[in-house]
């Protein structure tokens, strides 16, 4: 099911799955659904816990458009517990981190992740997991994030892990605004050639 996130002043009673919150519409929804989240706007995104597989887009024609805002306050602008995918969507996080994966398969894909100057920027962080490596045995996915042409600006730094999954395969483009990653955290490899170190991978 699709449902959307529109600014309050236009959101009609005839439309159903239409919220005014990213938080109304995430309660709504049921794991596999796709939440689109108009552009032109500021959403406010304050430590909004996702613990069903979710799909959240931005429906602008660049990440941009679409602008999610942790005030100062919060830990993190989204919270992961399922595997999800965010893409096409900005996040900025006035003070803490704008992703915090705890668990499950998360894929951010073509984001902007910002931790706004300041002078506690050393307690910002972009993405922040603390999720450990589980066997293939007890998971139908596995624990990982996966980062695919996100660009990632401000904060101490990029990536803090806390559980046993490492930052891997990082590649980094120098744009002109910003830098550009793709990159893995997932279960360390020990040889290239196990198939249990492809995670985060489709």
């Amino acid at each position: 099911m699709w449902l959307r996130v529109e600014n309050q002043m236009n959101v009609s009673l005839l439309q159903p799955l239409v919220f005014p919150t990213l938080q109304d519409a995430v309660t709504a929804a049921k794991p596999g659904d796709t939440i689109i989240i108009s552009s032109g706007e500021t959403h406010i995104s304050s430590n909004i816990f996702i613990d069903k597989p979710l799909c959240l887009l931005g429906d602008g024609m660049s990440p941009e458009d679409t602008l999610l805002f942790c005030p100062r306050g919060f830990e993190s602008a989204l919270e992961f517990s399922a595997s999800s995918r965010v893409a096409n969507l900005t996040i900025l996080a006035e003070l803490g981190t704008c992703l915090l994966h705890r668990k499950g398969s998360l894929v951010v894909e073509n984001c902007a992740l910002r931790c706004r100057e300041h002078p506690l920027e050393h307690l910002s962080c972009a993405i922040v997991s603390t999720a450990d490596a589980v066997p293939t045995s007890f998971m139908l996915h596995r624990n990982g994030v996966s980062v695919v042409e996100t660009k990632i600006e401000g904060g101490k730094e990029a990536v803090r892990t806390s559980g046993n999954l490492v930052l891997q395969e990082v590649r980094v483009v120098y744009a002109r605004a910003a830098l550009v990653f793709w990159f893995n955290v997932s279960q360390k490899c020990l040889t290239g050639f196990e198939p249990s170190c492809q995670v985060g991978k489709s």
